[in-house]
């Protein structure tokens, strides 16, 4: 194989709400933690272990506002995205890195009963595989565990 990959897919629940940040150029990025479990049985000791991993998950845009509307802090969520690991300085000047998973969609999968969510109307159309403001008026709205698909186009920002 000559190519390579970088992907990855998460099934966990959001550890806090999304944080959004807006640019001047009209784009906007949204943040928030996704924890994993893992769980196994110590064979020396025979008790019950999990251990927890905590991703920090990148929105873009429509993605963005649509994750800030619809998640809330301990919702199930499916992501999908690709690794990327960001080099930046600390208040003393120290060089930190920070490792993203840049999500390019996702599915909701939580209930809508079971969330804190609320939605106004219900009629707020979430992803059919492609982003929302590409979507045929005349659609039915969009239920919670169908999935949204962020397409490279959106990416404008400079990192």
């Amino acid at each position: 194989m000559t190519g390579t990959l970088n992907k990855v897919m998460l099934i966990g629940h959001t550890g806090d709400d999304v944080k959004m940040h807006y640019f001047e150029g009209g784009g906007s990025l949204g943040r928030f933690p996704i924890a994993t479990n893992e769980s196994y049985t110590n064979k020396t000791t025979g008790e019950r272990v999990t251990n927890t991993e905590w991703h920090n998950v990148v929105v873009r845009n429509k993605a963005a506002e649509i994750c800030e509307k619809y998640l809330k802090k301990g919702d199930k969520v499916y992501i999908e995205g690709r690794i990327k690991t960001r080099k930046w300085q600390d208040d003393s000047g120290s060089e930190r890195y920070s490792t993203e998973i840049h999500c390019t969609e996702f599915t909701f999968l939580t209930p809508k009963n079971e969330s804190s969510a609320e939605p106004s109307t219900g009629n707020q159309q979430m992803g059919q595989n492609r982003p929302a403001q590409q979507q045929p008026a005349t659609q039915s709205p969009g239920s919670r565990n169908e999935p949204y698909n962020q397409t490279e186009e959106e990416d404008d920002l400079p990192f």
